[in-house]
């Protein structure tokens, strides 16, 4: 169930069943030769909708922006600002708080925006300790992260997968739009590998395409398939532990 396709009546009704709702996050970045700049959102917000249709959870619009500054000398990139993002999230977590959802669980696709994500739960939670008002509950999910996933793109490409525009998260994205699927050759086949921790031009030195120890030339629509049932079932594990207060 997609909140955005929903009315507010069909909203109401949903609350009086469950108080919890998946946000997808991810980001708007290069993602080397192959990759789609949306790669980061689209992932999550596959793997999110897929949820909403099988399991009845309600799903939010994606936040398809987030914290990617040191990929800001590749063409397309957009990047929020860290305070940014974490006003946004605030803003979109109050507003669903105001609702009656009681646990909101971020459903990432971009590891760049872990650390601002936490700040924004930490203000949250800051500014709502001893207010008036129900409780609240929210949760971090990195879908890339899950140990279905994991075991899977080991498997599949063992030191290939690398850190970013990764074989796994390529393939997701072709699955789930296998309209924009890219072939190009990788020279060389694993790039370099290395800390994204640097300024957008030492970044783009570091690795010219794009790429941080990965083959992506590995990707497959095939595989995608077998990502997003993996990734669903991550997911679905993390959201209901995540409702039972584990």
């Amino acid at each position: 169930m997609k909140l955005q396709l929903a009315t507010w009546q069909e909203v109401e009704a949903y609350l009086q069943r469950s108080t919890g709702i998946i946000v997808p996050i991810g980001s708007t970045e290069q993602h080397g030769p192959n990759g789609l700049v949306g790669t980061d959102a689209i992932c999550p917000e596959a793997i999110a909708w897929a949820l909403g249709e099988r399991y009845e959870v309600l799903v939010a619009p994606t936040q398809s922006l987030g914290v990617a500054q040191h990929h800001l000398a590749f063409p397309g990139t957009l990047s929020l600002r860290p305070s940014t993002l974490i006003a946004v999230l605030r803003d979109t977590v109050t507003s669903l708080a105001r609702h009656g959802f009681t646990h909101v669980m971020l459903l990432n696709g971009h590891g760049g925006n872990i650390a601002t994500v936490n700040a924004a739960f930490a203000e949250i939670y800051a500014e709502r300790d001893g207010a008036p008002g129900g409780e609240l509950h929210l949760s971090l999910c990195n879908w890339f992260a899950g140990p279905r996933v994991r075991e899977l793109a080991g498997s599949l490409y063992g030191q290939a997968e690398g850190s970013h525009a990764t074989a796994s998260e390529v393939s997701l994205s072709w699955f789930a739009r296998p309209e924009a699927v890219k072939r190009v050759a990788m020279s060389p086949r694993i790039a370099p590998s290395g800390t994204a921790l640097c300024d957008a031009e030492t970044f783009r030195r570091r690795f010219p395409d794009g790429r941080m120890g990965s083959d992506p030339s590995l990707a497959s629509v095939e595989h995608g398939a077998r990502f997003l049932e993996a990734g669903v079932a991550d997911a679905w594990e993390a959201y209901q532990g995540f409702l039972a207060g584990q």
